[in-house]
């Protein structure tokens, strides 16, 4: 497979949130799949101080050339000052599982 492919997690304040989210990447052909993990507890530094905080996990499959397009509507979509987006590179998987995330957000969104 020629294509890369890329993963991008990022949280958000609610599960509410990420769905909506989520929908509008999906149906504008920016990412394939999202898994959403509707309840985490997150411990982070921000503003000096330790907080503690419910969270929501969403996992994106997406082809690496759609990446930075995504990564910029998400930005724009997101609630938060400074969301958390990052980016993995999918080394291998199931061909046939790689090809549908390319031919899912190869259509028009």
């Amino acid at each position: 497979m020629n294509e890369q492919f890329v993963i991008a997690f990022t949280t958000f304040p609610d599960v509410e949130t990420a769905r909506k989210i989520a929908r509008e990447l999906v149906e504008s052909a920016l990412a394939a799949c999202v898994n959403i993990i509707p309840a985490v507890e997150s411990i982070y530094y921000w503003k000096e101080k330790v907080e503690t905080g419910a969270e929501s996990v969403a996992i994106f499959k997406l082809p690496a050339g759609r990446y930075s397009e995504f990564e910029s509507r998400l930005r724009n979509l997101h609630p938060y000052d400074v969301p958390e987006i990052v980016r993995l590179n999918i080394a291998g998987g199931l061909p046939d599982y790689l090809r549908w995330i390319g031919e899912s957000c190869a259509r028009s969104g």
